[in-house]
């Protein structure tokens, strides 16, 4: 397999300069000598010679390229940007050099737990190798395309979306952040080698649940947040609790027994972790009643 060949060519003002003189003796040997069949030959022939002349000027501008290849043999790519004159002959093929963008629609996949996401990628790319990009695949713009939806479900395949779980510490699409991103990265990197492209930056740019499954799993993340608050709620009632009950004890307030001390717990317990507002009852009797 070959590789990219950098070549510089003739400027293309000497080229111009060539092509000029060329005409300037063929218009002129017919204007001036069209009784002569010789004269006539040579100025014919000066016309198609600055014809061709013309054919080999070009333009490159900046961060571009241009593939030269000549009856089938690829000669080598010219990356200055500039006025050159090439062989005429040279079939000349333009490759952007320039950084380019590609935002993916999402995509149905399922995840590393078989749940069915939608999941859209942005991939920053640009041609590193002209002769790769040029010769290796059909089209490379296209290339890219359906590299980059293949790499993106290969992705979604081997992460969960989410975890639900604090004690496990499994990377996820979701929560993966860098990690993840340069995991996509080092994908398309060695899918997109092949073509000469190079992967600047690759991010997941829209992640969600699919939506047969997103509202059960809107009622999992909420149920699994009152828990966690419930949890929080509960830890802390039963630390104030057990306060009020050792700084009663302490200072002889009150002596409790068993069943007193029973009923005032579950009272506190009832106060702190109720979700509504506690309507107090004043008791008019005795502590017994």
């Amino acid at each position: 397999m070959e590789n990219e060949k950098i070549i510089t060519a003739s400027s293309g003002y000497k080229g111009i300069l060539l092509t000029i003189v060329l005409l300037g003796l063929g218009l002129g040997g017919l204007i001036l000598y069209n009784e002569y069949a010789a004269i006539i030959v040579f100025s014919m022939l000066c016309i198609t010679a600055a014809t061709f002349s013309a054919i080999g000027l070009m333009v490159v501008n900046p961060n571009e390229s241009s593939v030269l290849v000549l009856f089938g043999e690829y000669k080598g790519t010219i990356k200055d940007n500039g006025f050159f004159w090439v062989n005429p002959f040279y079939i000349k093929k333009k490759v952007s050099l320039r950084a380019r963008n590609l935002n993916r629609e999402p995509i149905k996949v399922n995840d590393k737990l078989g749940n069915p996401i939608m999941i859209g990628c942005v991939l920053v790319w640009r041609v590193r190798d002209t002769f790769k990009a040029a010769f290796e695949v059909d089209d490379y713009a296209h290339f890219v395309d359906i590299q980059s939806e293949s790499a993106t479900r290969k992705l979604a395949g081997h992460y969960a979306y989410d975890n639900f779980d604090d004690e496990q510490k499994e990377i996820t699409l979701r929560a993966g952040g860098e990690e993840v991103h340069l995991a996509l990265e080092h994908e398309l990197s060695e899918r997109l080698s092949m073509a000469g492209i190079e992967v600047l930056e690759a991010r997941i740019s829209y992640l969600a649940y699919a939506s047969e499954i997103a509202g059960a799993m809107l009622r999992r993340q909420q149920a699994t947040a009152v828990v966690a608050a419930r949890t929080k709620i509960v830890e802390g009632a039963v630390s104030m609790v057990e306060l009020a009950l050792d700084h009663l004890s302490k200072k002889h307030i009150i002596d409790f027994d068993e069943d007193k001390k029973a009923a005032m717990i579950s009272n506190l317990m009832v106060v702190l972790c109720s979700d509504k507002d506690t309507t107090p009852v004043v008791n008019t009797g005795t502590l017994h009643q």
